[in-house]
């Protein structure tokens, strides 16, 4: 396994990717308030540098997210996915906005995308990427030690003490992410 120990280590390992740069540019061409490219997109890159993987593992989307209490209508989130789509047509784009998303986990309202990020079921999911006057920015609220370690455990809100531990259940199993990454520690 290759590790990465740091924030800028992560950062770096993005920089050099091309497609991820043209992704995160994207996102910051729309202007979103609080936008972040999240989740797999980053996980699956640290993933495949840890399992040494000469091509990237295709993902079913794009998690982009943003804080907008104003406009927090799904249709917006369907014309974000558009936009995106004229800057790079080929990439499965999926925009949420995290002033809406709490109904999904059944909780309160979020204050912020990294509080919706927060609230993802995996500690190594809840991370995002963004670029602030030209610099990369990383936002991990439950920090980067499972994501660059290989381990996929429970954020607080999923623990197994938890109404939502089922969900993250669910999710690992049909993820199956260790047949992709097979040194992955999974805890159940």
């Amino acid at each position: 396994m290759k590790l990465i120990k740091t924030e800028e280590e992560l950062k770096s390992l993005i920089a050099a990717d091309e497609w991820m740069m043209a992704v995160i540019t994207a996102v910051e061409k729309l202007q979103l308030p609080d936008s972040w490219a999240c989740a797999g997109f980053i996980r699956s890159k640290v993933w495949d540098h840890l399992h040494e993987k000469e091509y990237r593992t295709p993902l079913a989307d794009i998690d982009v997210i943003y804080f907008d209490k104003v406009n927090s209508l799904e249709k917006y989130e369907k014309q974000y996915e558009q936009e995106l789509t004229k800057y790079l047509p080929n990439e499965p784009w999926s925009v949420k906005n995290q002033a809406r998303m709490h109904v999904v986990n059944n909780s309160e309202p979020y204050q912020s995308s990294i509080d919706g990020m927060a609230h993802f079921p995996e500690i190594p999911t809840a991370i995002g990427v963004r670029l602030t006057n030209g610099r990369l920015e990383i936002a991990a609220p439950h920090g980067i030690k499972h994501l660059v370690s290989g381990i996929v455990a429970p954020t607080p809100y999923f623990q197994k003490d938890s109404p939502m531990h089922e969900v993250y259940l669910n999710r690992v199993r049909n993820k199956q992410w260790e047949l992709s990454w097979s040194e992955l520690q999974i805890v159940y």
